[in-house]
């Protein structure tokens, strides 16, 4: 199964794209979409939504897993990435790419095994659990790829129980 993972921001929109083979992770690529500072919000989505839609042709992911908004104390740092989610959803509806999000602590628990890690623990996963040389840069498209890791971990079960529906 090939898996697009996805940090959503609208300065920065993290991607990062995995195969799952039979507990099997193997990095296919990885980068991120980024947009000029001062930008008019209509033309950042734009990018971000054109970005995407490159990314989904020339990977054609089965699955895209998403981070959920963690609603912090920054009300307007809250609504653009809530901006940014809402493109990255819409082109992947539009791909017809299967979605699932999950939270910002389930990606942590799933890649490290503890929900409330750093970001340099996470990372650092990340590259083992790749078997990457060095650590992905930048840190939304590492961030992209433990959501792509936790959903490779919880497909298996996600599928037992929608065929137990």
């Amino acid at each position: 199964m090939r898996i697009l993972g996805i940090d959503p921001g609208t300065a920065i929109m993290g991607w990062g794209v995995i195969d799952a083979d039979s507990g099997d992770l193997g990095l296919v690529s990885y980068g991120a979409l980024t947009t000029p500072a001062k930008t008019p919000l209509p033309q950042r989505l734009e990018v971000l939504y054109n970005g995407l839609a490159h990314v989904l042709a020339a990977y054609r992911p089965d699955a895209a897993a998403v981070e959920e908004l963690f609603f912090s104390k920054n009300v307007t740092t809250a609504l653009s990435v809530a901006h940014a989610r809402g493109v990255a959803l819409l082109a992947l509806q539009q791909a017809g790419v299967r979605i699932f999000e999950y939270k910002p602590m389930a990606v942590k628990q799933a890649v490290v095994g503890y929900g409330h890690a750093d970001k340099q623990q996470m990372q650092h996963l990340v590259q083992m659990t790749l078997n990457l040389d060095h650590l992905p840069q930048p840190d939304d498209a590492a961030d992209a790829l433990a959501v792509a890791i936790c959903h490779a971990y919880s497909a298996p079960l996600l599928a037992r129980i929608e065929e137990d529906s």
